[in-house]
C-alpha cells in the first residue's frame, strides 16, 4: 500500500490514567516492539499504521478489502492535561480505554473516563474497547478478570486483557475496535458524525454531510 493510497483515515484515541501503558500499547501495535524506558506522554502524540480491512459478507465470504490508514492518538493521563485531551475526543471515531491490572485506582477511574467520553465524544455511546493492560505481571495484579468483565458488561463494551510487553491481545483489541467503527459507518444513515477527511474521494462511498444533526452527533 503506497503512501497516500487509502480509502479511509480512521482516528483512534487511547485513554486512561498516567502509567497504564498507553504509549507502550500503541508502540507494540504499530512496531511490534516494547520499550520499557518510555517517559510520560506530555500532551498528545500519535502513531500510524496501514491495514487492509475485510468485512464479512452475508454469505460468510470476505469483501475485497478496504485500505485503512489508522492514526492512533496517545493522550496524557495526568490531570493537568485533561482539558487538552478532551479537546481531541470529538475528532476520534473509536477509543481504547486502558487501565493497569496492577493498579486498583486506574481501574476505579475507568468510570471517570467513561463519563468524559459520554460528554465529549461524537455521541453518548461511542465505540470503545476496554483493555486491562499488563496482564503479563500476573503476580502483581490486583484486579480480577471477573471484576473487569463485569464493568465492561455494565457499559456494553468489549474487554481484553492485554500486555504491551509481549503483545498479548494488543492487535486483537485494535481490530475489534476497527470492526465496530466500520460497521457503524455502514449502518448509519446520518453520516454527520464522521469527521471531515475520513473518507477519501476515491473511497468506497462519500457520505453526504450536508444535513447532519446538531453538533455532529451520531444518530445510529
Amino acid at each position: 500500500m503506497s503512501d497516500g493510497e487509502y480509502d479511509y483515515l480512521i482516528k483512534f484515541l487511547a485513554l486512561g490514567d498516567s502509567g497504564v501503558g498507553k504509549t507502550s500499547f500503541l508502540y507494540q501495535y504499530t512496531d511490534s516492539k516494547f520499550n520499557s524506558k518510555f517517559i510520560t506522554t506530555v500532551g498528545i502524540d500519535f502513531r500510524e499504521k496501514r491495514v487492509l480491512y475485510k468485512s464479512p459478507g452475508p454469505d460468510g465470504t470476505s469483501s475485497k478489502g478496504q485500505k485503512i490508514h489508522m492514526q492512533l492518538w496517545d493522550t496524557a493521563g495526568q490531570e493537568r492535561f485533561r482539558s487538552l485531551t478532551t479537546a481531541f475526543f470529538r475528532d476520534a471515531m473509536g477509543f481504547l480505554l486502558l487501565f493497569d491490572l496492577t493498579n486498583e485506582q486506574s481501574f476505579l477511574n475507568v468510570r471517570h473516563w467513561m463519563s468524559q467520553l459520554q460528554i465529549h465524544a461524537y455521541c453518548e455511546n461511542p465505540d470503545i474497547v476496554l483493555c486491562g493492560n499488563k496482564c503479563d505481571l500476573s503476580d502483581q495484579r490486583v484486579i480480577s478478570e471477573n471484576q473487569a468483565r463485569e464493568l465492561a458488561e455494565k457499559y456494553g463494551i468489549p474487554y481484553f486483557e492485554t500486555s504491551a510487553a509481549n503483545g498479548h491481545n494488543v492487535s486483537q483489541a485494535v481490530e475489534v475496535l476497527l470492526d465496530l467503527i466500520m460497521k457503524r459507518m455502514e449502518r448509519c444513515v446520518d453520516k454527520s458524525w464522521i469527521p471531515d477527511g475520513t473518507v477519501r474521494a476515491n473511497g468506497p462511498f462519500t457520505p453526504d454531510l450536508s444535513e447532519g444533526s446538531e453538533g455532529s452527533r451520531c444518530a445510529c
